[in-house]
């Protein structure tokens, strides 16, 4: 099966909306990991401050940080490859990339 990293940036109150978006995002993505696991995949979301190491010691993720900022994130990468820039996957991409219907 195949691993997902979810590389996020700092989530706490937003400032930049109006914070439901950031909520609904946030609670999604929450629920639709909980749902890959329980079908057996690997996902693991980290978090820029909290997990600062994995973002340095992951090449492909440092290069795309370096070169696009964090402001950039979430960056998702499938195998150790980049699949989804600037948003969450949606259950039905995880469903895609794990070779499960959603």
């Amino acid at each position: 099966m195949k691993t997902i990293y979810i590389f996020e940036n700092t989530v706490c109150c937003s400032e930049e909306t109006d914070g439901n978006d950031v909520d609904q995002a946030l609670l999604e993505i929450e629920a639709d990991v909980e749902w890959a696991k329980r079908t057996g995949a690997q996902v693991e979301r980290f978090n820029l401050s909290q997990q600062a190491a994995a973002f340095r010691e992951n090449l492909v993720v440092k290069e795309f940080i370096e070169r696009s900022g964090q402001d950039a994130l979430p960056l998702t990468l499938v195998n150790g490859e980049i699949a989804l820039v600037g948003r969450y996957p949606q259950r039905i991409e995880l469903a895609r990339w794990i070779g499960v219907n959603a």
